[in-house]
């Protein structure tokens, strides 16, 4: 199927489940038109006025820039009058976005990350976005917030677009991950990358070492040991990425394996984690496990977290299946 267009696959995928009504197909398309605006205003940067600081915070008490309130914006617009939709969770915004009265409403949920890797739009550096689609309960015409807390497992969808020389989508509906290019020419995303799969073994980490006086036993003895490499007992030397910019490093993994890492840390005690379980960690362990990773906080595996808040931060150990393994093994 490589050549075809991103509808044409998922149209492709419904018909294999003669039961489907095309909702969740319409979504996705939905998702990918909110992320062509997106790379729009990304790739459009200084021309539009876009960069700099929206001199506002989060409630994650991020200093926001302009693109992450431009970003959300795109997105909410594209999906809340569809009728695809019952409710939206964003990283910007404190509580779940309900859907206005005045447009109808579908079944699933949708947690997203407008822009990913935000630090990075003022230095023309790679940035993306992160979604998660879940089934919303039979019956409820209101979704509520311990409605979107489920377990990344019950996730029928993840997916995240990356802007970068080009703009990638990456998808997984449970039945492997396939990556699409987008072609400006048409507007279309084609499927550029069929079944993409991570080898078990690695040569490559990504980690923020400037923590490394924070971090726990475990992962200092499996960093130090990379980057010692044959001197350290291990089988090769390694080489370090990092791009500050989760997207990023996953693509990377996705295409030619390696391991990425934000550790639980004590630089602040208060944080259980640097990153968001359900618009960060679910969707990416969900891609990367279906493509034949594996996906830890160290101590279980994340997709099996219960969630306690739509905000809630774990820390993230993802990518090549043996190095995942191995750092588990230490944290044993």
């Amino acid at each position: 199927m490589n050549g075809v267009s991103l509808i044409q696959f998922l149209i492709h995928e419904q018909r294999k489940t003669p039961l489907a009504k095309g909702g969740f197909t319409l979504l996705l398309n939905d998702i990918a038109s909110a992320c062509k605006a997106i790379s729009h205003a990304v790739h459009r940067g200084a021309l539009a006025g876009n960069l700099g600081l929206a001199g506002s915070e989060n409630i994650q008490g991020e200093v926001q820039k302009q693109l992450d309130v431009i970003t959300n914006q795109i997105f909410i617009k594209a999906l809340e009058w569809t009728g695809h939709v019952a409710a939206l969770a964003s990283e910007e915004n404190d509580e779940i976005i309900q859907i206005p009265s005045a447009y109808p409403k579908g079944k699933y949920l949708v947690c997203f990350d407008p822009l990913d890797g935000s630090s990075n739009v003022d230095l023309n550096m790679s940035v993306g976005t992160i979604f998660s689609i879940l089934r919303a309960p039979e019956g409820v015409a209101t979704p509520s917030t311990e409605d979107f807390l489920q377990a990344g497992v019950n996730q029928v969808c993840a997916g995240f677009c990356i802007y970068g020389p080009s703009t990638i989508m990456v998808l997984t509906t449970g039945n492997g991950v396939n990556g699409f290019t987008l072609d400006g020419d048409i507007g279309e995303f084609i499927l550029t990358h069929p079944n993409l799969r991570i080898p078990p073994d690695t040569a490559e980490f990504a980690i923020n070492m400037s923590n490394q006086r924070f971090w726990e036993e475990p992962v200092r003895r499996y960093v130090n040991e990379c980057v010692k490499g044959v001197d350290g007992g291990r089988e090769k030397n390694f080489n370090m990425r990092w791009i500050a910019a989760m997207v990023a490093e996953v693509y990377r993994i996705l295409t030619r394996g390696g391991i990425f890492m934000y550790p639980y840390d004590t630089k602040d005690p208060g944080k259980e984690g640097k990153l968001r379980l359900m618009y960060e960690a679910n969707p990416m362990s969900f891609i990367i496990e279906q493509a034949g990773g594996a996906s830890s906080t160290g101590r279980q595996r994340i997709l099996h977290i219960p969630p306690k808040s739509i905000h809630q931060r774990v820390p993230v150990i993802l990518g090549s299946k043996n190095e995942v393994e191995r750092i588990v093994n230490y944290h044993r």
